[in-house]
């Protein structure tokens, strides 16, 4: 077969496996998707991405900002009431 193609047969035969392995580390990528950044997230807890509740830009105090993150599930209740002391503190 590399007499059929000069001696670019070999770099043929390269850039072949080349985009085999590509095509592959894609295909995997696609199947097993990265998840967001999930910090804090309990076991048995299912990764997913909420949109922002209101528009980039739109100031939102701390305290609707802890309130909000509470509701998603993002914080513990001790961790929400711990918060909203320190908010509330300042």
């Amino acid at each position: 077969m590399m007499m059929l193609f000069g001696g670019f047969g070999f770099i043929f035969m390269i850039i072949f496996f080349l985009i085999l392995i590509g095509l592959a580390l894609w295909l995997v990528s696609m199947l097993f998707p990265r998840p967001g950044n999930g910090e804090g997230r309990g076991a048995g807890q299912r990764w997913s991405v909420s949109p922002p509740s209101s528009p980039p830009g739109a100031s939102e105090s701390p305290l609707e900002i802890l309130k909000q993150r509470y509701a998603r599930g993002e914080l513990t209740k001790a961790e929400y009431e711990e918060m909203r002391r320190d908010i509330l503190s300042s």
